[in-house]
C-alpha cells in the first residue's frame, strides 16, 4: 500500500481556522426569547381620609332628633354634613373610660397620673398639676360637667399611652358604633380641621352612652361638682331649666359654633337632640328647647 503523503501546513492552518469560526458561531447564536412575564398590577394607594370624608363647614348648622329607645329619626337638617365636634368629642373619651370601668380595666377609685402634657392643655380645664393624680370618678365628672381638656388628656394617656393612640381607638370605636363620618385626632375637641363628625353620628354616640352605660348617667345630670375646694358649674344650661332634660354634653370652638347633644325624658318617652353650629349659646339652647317641646 502506498503511504499517504502528509498534508501541507497551509491546509492544516485553514482547517483549524474553520473549526474556530464554527465554534464561535455556535457560541454567539442568540438565546431563545424568554417567556413573556406579566407585569405586576399597579399599586393602589388608599385615598387619604380627608378626601374620603370631605371638608367640614365652618360653623355649619346641623340638627338631628331621634327617639332614644328605638333610634328612629324624628327630624333631620344637614344631619350627615361634616361638622367640627368641639367638646362633644369628650363623649367618646367618656365612652371609652366607662367601657374600661365596666370591663374591669379600671375602677372608679383608681388614680390616674397627670403628665406635663396633660397639665399644659389650654382651658377649659381644672388646673391639674404635673406629677399629681386624679381619681377616675373625678375625671369622669370633670369631663361631663366642666368639659376639662387637661382631664381628657389624662384619660387618653392612661388608657392608650398617648393621645394619638387613644384618638385612633376613638375613631375605631366610632366605626364600630356606626358613626361612619367621624374621625378623632384628639381626646378633648380642641381645634383641629381633621377632627370631624356629623349630627347623626353624635346622636348615635349620645344614645349609646345613655343606653349602654346607664349607671354613669348621673355624671351627665349633675349641675355642679366640687374638686380640690372649688365648685364647677355644668356647661349644659338646660339642666334644671327645661323639663325632662337629663344630659348630656355641650361643645364650642370658633370653627364649630355652639353645639349641644341633649337627652330628655317625659313620662315614658325619651329623646336625643343634637344641634351643631349655633350662633350663640343662647340661640343653641333655645333651638334645642323648641325641638324638645315639638317632638316630646
Amino acid at each position: 500500500m502506498t503511504a499517504r503523503a502528509p498534508r501541507p501546513a497551509s491546509f492544516l492552518k485553514a482547517a483549524a481556522l474553520a473549526a474556530l469560526l464554527a465554534l464561535a458561531a455556535c457560541q454567539s447564536a442568540p438565546e431563545p426569547a424568554p417567556e413573556p412575564v406579566e407585569p405586576p398590577p399597579p399599586t393602589v394607594q388608599a385615598a387619604p381620609l380627608e378626601v374620603l370624608l370631605g371638608t367640614a363647614e365652618v360653623r355649619g348648622h346641623s340638627v338631628y332628633v331621634a327617639d332614644m329607645a328605638s333610634g328612629k329619626s324624628l327630624y333631620e337638617e344637614n344631619a350627615e354634613a361634616l361638622r367640627f365636634p368641639a367638646s362633644l368629642t369628650k363623649m367618646m373619651t367618656l365612652y371609652l373610660l366607662f367601657e374600661a370601668v365596666e370591663t374591669g380595666s379600671l375602677s372608679l377609685n383608681d388614680d390616674l397620673p397627670v403628665s406635663t402634657t396633660a397639665a399644659s392643655m389650654p382651658p377649659s380645664k381644672i388646673g391639674l398639676k404635673a406629677g399629681s393624680t386624679i381619681k377616675v370618678r373625678d375625671a369622669a365628672q370633670a369631663m361631663a360637667i366642666k368639659s376639662a381638656n387637661d382631664v381628657a388628656v389624662v384619660v387618653a394617656e392612661a388608657l392608650a399611652g398617648s393621645e394619638t393612640e387613644f384618638a385612633a381607638q376613638m375613631t375605631a370605636r366610632a366605626r364600630g358604633l356606626g358613626m361612619q363620618r367621624t374621625r378623632f385626632v384628639n381626646a378633648s375637641g380642641l381645634p383641629d380641621t381633621r377632627q370631624v363628625t356629623t349630627a347623626l353620628d353624635m346622636a348615635i354616640l349620645g344614645r349609646a352612652l345613655q343606653t349602654r352605660y346607664p349607671r354613669f348617667a348621673p355624671y351627665f345630670r349633675a349641675k355642679e361638682f366640687r374638686y380640690n375646694g372649688r365648685t364647677y358649674k355644668a356647661t349644659n344650661k338646660l339642666l334644671g331649666k327645661v323639663r325632662g332634660v337629663d344630659g348630656i354634653k355641650t361643645g364650642y370652638v370658633r370653627m364649630s359654633g355652639y353645639n349641644l347633644v341633649a337627652s330628655a325624658r317625659r313620662g315614658g318617652r325619651r329623646l336625643i337632640v343634637v344641634v351643631i353650629g349655633g350662633r350663640t349659646g343662647r340661640d343653641r339652647d333655645r333651638e334645642v328647647t323648641e325641638l324638645i317641646e315639638r317632638y316630646m
